[in-house]
């Protein structure tokens, strides 16, 4: 276990024992979502919008421009700001993001951000150190909230491409089990711990769907929901690797991701968290309805 993964770990356990509900907050806030065009982030911002809150819509080339990889970007989106929502791109366990993670976050306290809400993954090692760098970052309020798989990765992005257009979803899945999460459910987690004040500074939140699937049952569900067969074809990490390297991925990328696919679908997820419920109040998002609704806007249509 590494330093910061220990840090983590027992700053975890101090604010999980202290669960006492603060007074929850009504006000508007100014809300700056980085990865605004992705599926989370898409919808946080939808999302707090709804709230009443105002939004900054950041990403590479929208009007708030924000690039992890340009700190010159920084300063300008978080200025003014009360709370930032932050999804670190390409994936929160990868080289570098707890350097970025812990520097932005350094930035936006002193430049008065008064609460920031990392996106996780639930189980993946290789993100403790990022979750770390925002818990020692001098951040007032901080949380995290670490989710499981987005059902979202089946019908946007090279997954749900690849199924439009070849017929099947060729992954480094095997069988094992994961409960999928809608991404609304992790956007109104978000939203609820910037209401919730002091009630969820300091605290690790799991969230999940409420069903464990392998991704052939997943991918079955979709079939039967689409009338249209779709294939599963399962293969090992190392193979799909190769296969993003012919796409053009980076070589330290597909390395990441290799080392990646074979941690996190080790079976290590096959469980369900009571994250949604305990924030929210009620059951996460059935996997099923969200297919139902996939399906009538024509997500997987050839």
């Amino acid at each position: 276990m590494t330093k910061n993964t220990q840090n983590t770990t027992q700053s975890t356990r101090r604010t999980t024992e202290n669960t006492q509900a603060a007074p929850a907050t009504s006000e508007a806030l100014t809300v700056l979502v980085t990865g605004a065009t992705g599926r989370v982030g898409s919808r946080v911002a939808q999302a707090a919008r709804a709230a009443g809150h105002e939004v900054r819509a950041a990403s590479r080339s929208g009007a708030v421009r924000f690039d992890w990889y340009d700190p010159s970007t920084w300063a300008d989106a978080l200025r003014g700001a009360d709370a930032a929502f932050l999804a670190y791109q390409p994936d929160v366990g990868a080289p570098g993001a707890a350097d970025a993670v812990g520097a932005f976050a350094r930035q936006a306290v002193e430049l008065g951000v008064r609460h920031l809400v990392l996106l996780s993954a639930r189980g993946e090692d290789q993100a403790h150190p990022t979750e770390a760098a925002l818990a020692e970052s001098g951040a007032a309020r901080w949380t995290v909230v670490r989710a499981s798989w987005f059902a979202q990765n089946f019908s946007e992005g090279p997954l749900a491409d690849a199924m439009r257009e070849g017929g099947e979803l060729v992954f480094p899945g095997g069988e094992v089990l994961e409960p999928f999460i809608d991404a609304r459910d992790i956007a109104d987690v978000v939203l609820a711990v910037l209401a919730g004040g002091e009630r969820y500074a300091g605290r690790i939140l799991e969230v999940s769907g409420g069903r464990l699937l392998s991704f052939r049952d997943a991918v079955a569900e979709i079939s039967a929901a689409a009338g249209r067969e779709f294939g599963y074809v399962p293969v090992a990490a190392r193979e799909y690797g190769a296969a993003l390297t012919e796409f053009g991925v980076p070589d330290a990328e597909v390395e990441f991701l290799i080392e990646l696919f074979e941690t996190n679908l080790d079976g290590r997820n096959a469980r369900v968290s009571d994250g949604v419920r305990d924030v929210l109040g009620r059951g996460p998002r059935e996997f099923t309805d969200f297919v139902r609704e996939a399906v009538a806007s024509g997500t997987w249509k050839g």
